[in-house]
């Protein structure tokens, strides 16, 4: 099966550095072992890339990624080389299938590469494929559930050409989706009895897209993207005041713009996306069963916005929170904790990847 997704499912090395490579920044999060079953924080960092360096999950311009993974690195002052990295869900095809139980490893590896040519639109040498057991089909006991994930070679070996420029070693390349849904199962331990029988809508909403997540006892049960995200308040600000696109979004991240910038810009910015997000919960009432959402937890980086979780919370009638997934870590002593709250929202893929160390072989 070739280069396997650089072992998507099944990483060996230790430490892991995660490398999340977004459309508006690279983050990159290094977690440690703290006692039996917590997590230290020992490094982070985010470097803002310039415009267009990755477009719709591309990357469009390599040497100015490069040059912001070798910047964060630096920062985050490691010598961890060996990378976790993610492809947008676009890139990615994933698909459960059944399998009979009982196949040695090399009859699994043929019966899911027969699956995967039903589902892939393009030919098996082109891609990268792996797969993961995921266990006995429901209802089947003499059956098996697998999750295979395919993607053409040329989005993987983009992301891994970036790393090694850099100077890192790529392990494992995720899913954003799933390194996602890894930090939201940190998340979920921080709602009433630990979200068990709630439904949370998990809402990443980033720098160009929206992406809603309704979660149920941790399994998955709706998904929707919408065309709306941080970049929008970047060009408010680009148009209102004169400035570039970078110094538009560095000025956005800092605070540092002119007076009447708030009632302008930034509290229209709010309100519409606490309209995007009610919207987006209606879709999801008219599309499903359900009627209801528990809770709204807001991951992405528009969730560092002060104020967004209770405007959010004032226009859906939901209980809303900021999504923290180093809420119950510990600490290294360089990590400013101040400054990791306010970004905590924007490492939820990092925060993913970086678990990915301490998946079992």
């Amino acid at each position: 099966m070739g280069f396997d997704f650089a072992a998507l499912f099944n990483p060996k090395a230790r430490p892991l550095l995660g490398l999340d490579i977004s459309s508006s920044a690279v983050k990159m999060v290094e977690l440690a072992a703290n006692g039996r079953d917590g997590y230290r924080v020992e490094s982070y960092a985010i470097e803002v890339l310039p415009k267009d360096a990755v477009s719709d999950g591309n990357i469009a311009n390599l040497d100015a990624v490069i040059d912001c993974v070798i910047r964060a690195r630096k920062k985050m002052d490691t010598s961890t080389r060996h990378v976790a990295l993610a492809l947008p869900g676009s890139a990615v095809i994933t698909k459960k299938i059944i399998v009979p139980a009982g196949l040695r490893g090399d009859e699994l590896e043929a019966q899911v590469e027969s699956e995967a040519n039903q589902y892939i639109p393009f030919p098996i040498d082109e891609v990268n494929l792996d797969y993961q057991v995921i266990g006995p089909a429901p209802s089947l006991p003499d059956e098996l559930e697998v999750l295979i994930a395919a993607s053409k070679k040329e989005r993987v070996e983009d992301r891994v050409a970036v790393a090694e420029a850099a100077g890192l070693k790529a392990m494992v390349v995720d899913v954003e989706s799933l390194a996602m849904l890894s930090a939201y199962s940190l998340v979920e331990r921080q709602l009433p009895e630990s979200g068990k029988s709630q439904i949370v809508a998990l809402i990443d909403a980033g720098s160009v897209a929206m992406e809603l997540t309704v979660m149920r006892d941790g399994q998955q049960v709706y998904t929707r993207e919408q065309a709306f995200g941080g970049q929008q308040l970047t060009q408010d600000i680009v148009r209102h005041y004169g400035m570039t696109y970078e110094d538009a979004e560095a000025a956005k991240r800092t605070g540092k713009l002119p007076e009447g910038y708030e009632t302008e810009l930034l509290t229209p910015f709010m309100e519409n996306l606490a309209l995007e997000v009610s919207r987006a919960l209606q879709f999801f009432f008219t599309s499903t069963q359900f009627n209801r959402v528990d809770h709204i937890i807001l991951a992405g980086g528009c969730a560092a916005i002060p104020g967004i979780d209770e405007i959010v919370a004032t226009r859906t009638q939901v209980d809303t929170l900021i999504a923290n997934p180093f809420a119950s870590m510990a600490y290294s002593g360089n990590i400013r904790e101040k400054s990791l709250l306010a970004d905590s929202s924007s490492l939820m893929v990092a925060c993913g990847l970086a678990l990915r160390r301490f998946d079992p072989s």
